[in-house]
């Protein structure tokens, strides 16, 4: 049998889910292993050291620095209110005196004589880490989070903005070659994941984040949309933290593209349920997919057991297996593996390359290069 490496993007109707929620520095971790968590559940919480504020004391109240140990009125470690007094020094008797105030609640982190200089640290910011998916608790992790596991409907896209949200999933199309419009978007999508058609266009997605709907999953998006909803020309670097009031979860590409028949049929039969999802998306070394992730009822057996028999294929390729063509002429079309040559051949650019058949959903059968295509574990 051929097999051959291939990048992979996932559509699975039943797997087992498992989410590592790490905080980024120390802290305590709030639940039990084997508790039952909702997506909302607080399972980890630390305090964010705030960023240092230099007070130049020698230049607010006018005096050499080698003085200001004589003026100041605090010593490190001392706590200070915003407002409060941290350095005075007397002007002409007629002039009275020059103060030096903190401008933060915090504290007196270091003090710099020779700079003549106050350094304050502002009071903590508390950071609260959720679980994400609803599941159970099966590891933790001391002082740094959990992994959180649960039976779900996995779906992983092309590209996303924006990062971590939930809602109900709601089909807002007949078909996923259908264009969502504004005038078909209300305030019924409040709280609400869109699964859209084919490309959903700027108007569309600001009508969409002004009636609160939590996210959008659609087929395409025009680069020109994305940058002006973005303000900026996209780059290779993680996307996940742009705030444009909802996230965005593009499955098939850029442009007008119809959603994959079996994506829009897995959102449509998960209709009403809830769904986590995530746009961060980074596009170079170590690719990360935007995800949608619709969780299982726990007592499924039929999820259960899907789980165990999964045929999953996380290497290679071999005949049948569901790909997607990731270059022109055939960028973003379906098809499955009709045959692995072993022979290199020679392609448009003059190159010998491993090549492979692919049965496209049309019905035609086109060669492309082994390189250009990805593999759909489902």
């Amino acid at each position: 049998m051929t097999f051959a490496y291939t990048p992979g993007l996932k559509r699975k109707e039943y797997t087992t889910v498992r989410k590592l929620r790490r905080l980024p520095i120390f802290g305590d971790v709030v639940v039990k292993e084997g508790e039952v968590v909702t997506e909302t559940t607080i399972v980890a919480k630390a305090l964010i050291p705030s960023d240092p504020l230099v007070i130049n004391v020698a230049l607010e109240l006018s005096c050499p620095a080698k003085e200001v140990n004589q003026i100041i009125n605090k010593k490190e470690g001392d706590p200070v209110k915003k407002g409060e007094i941290i350095a005075e020094r007397m002007q002409y008797i007629w002039f009275g005196k020059k103060v030096c105030r903190s401008p933060i609640n915090g504290t007196v982190e270091y003090i710099s004589l020779g700079a003549g200089s106050v350094i304050l640290r502002g009071e903590p910011n508390p950071l609260s880490l959720n679980a994400y998916i609803p599941g159970r608790i099966v590891e933790i992790l001391p002082k740094e989070g959990v992994i959180v596991e649960n039976q779900s409907a996995l779906i992983q896209g092309i590209f996303g903005i924006g990062g971590e949200t939930h809602g109900i999933l709601k089909v807002s199309v007949s078909s996923p070659d259908v264009v969502l419009t504004e005038d078909r978007i209300t305030n019924d999508y409040n709280g609400a994941v869109i699964v859209a058609g084919s490309i959903i266009r700027m108007p569309a997605i600001k009508k969409a984040a002004q009636v609160g709907a939590k996210a959008i999953i659609v087929g395409g998006i025009d680069h020109m949309d994305l940058t002006q909803l973005l303000g900026r020309q996209i780059g290779v670097a993680i996307t996940g933290n742009e705030d444009i009031g909802l996230t965005l979860i593009i499955t098939e590409g850029f442009g007008e593209m119809p959603m994959a028949h079996k994506t829009f049929n897995l959102l449509k039969k998960h209709e009403g349920k809830l769904a986590c999802l995530n746009g961060a998306t980074q596009i170079r070394a170590g690719v990360m997919r935007p995800e949608i992730i619709v969780p299982l009822d726990s007592g499924s057996e039929t999820a259960s057991e899907r789980d165990e028999s999964e045929d999953v294929r996380t290497g290679g390729m071999e005949l049948g297996t569901p790909i997607r063509i990731i270059s022109e002429p055939y960028f973003g079309q379906l098809g499955t593996v009709k045959a692995l040559p072993v022979d290199l051949k020679t392609v448009e650019t003059e190159s010998l390359v491993r090549v492979l058949e692919v049965d496209l959903e049309d019905g035609t059968s086109v060669m492309v290069p082994r390189a250009n295509v990805e593999l759909i574990e489902e």
